[in-house]
């Protein structure tokens, strides 16, 4: 009976090259890493962490929201011809409260 089988993966080169550093500081191998990953998993009987949308405070949401409504035009913002008139319209405008 075979003591280890093969398993190829897909991963793009950033990726492996980011975790094959951090498993490195841990004195892991990648493999190392992919065996203790699928060891835990068997233990909790599925994936050993948590799988979820990430949520936001209501704040960002918020946020968030009007930035996809400014993108699908359903909010009309105020355009500008060039950074330079808009830096003079932010320069009035904070003259005006001083």
């Amino acid at each position: 009976m075979l003591k280890t089988a093969n398993l190829n993966i897909r991963i793009d080169p950033q990726t492996k090259e980011g975790v094959e550093k951090l498993y490195s500081a841990f004195g892991i191998t990648l493999s190392d890493a992919v065996n203790i990953f699928f060891r835990k998993s068997l233990l909790e009987g599925g994936l050993p962490f948590e799988m979820k949308q990430p949520r936001y405070n209501a704040e960002t949401e918020a946020a968030m929201q009007e930035a996809r409504d400014i993108i699908n035009g359903t909010v009309k913002t105020k355009r500008y011809t060039s950074a330079k008139e808009l830096a003079e319209e932010l320069n009035a405008e904070l003259a005006a409260e001083c």
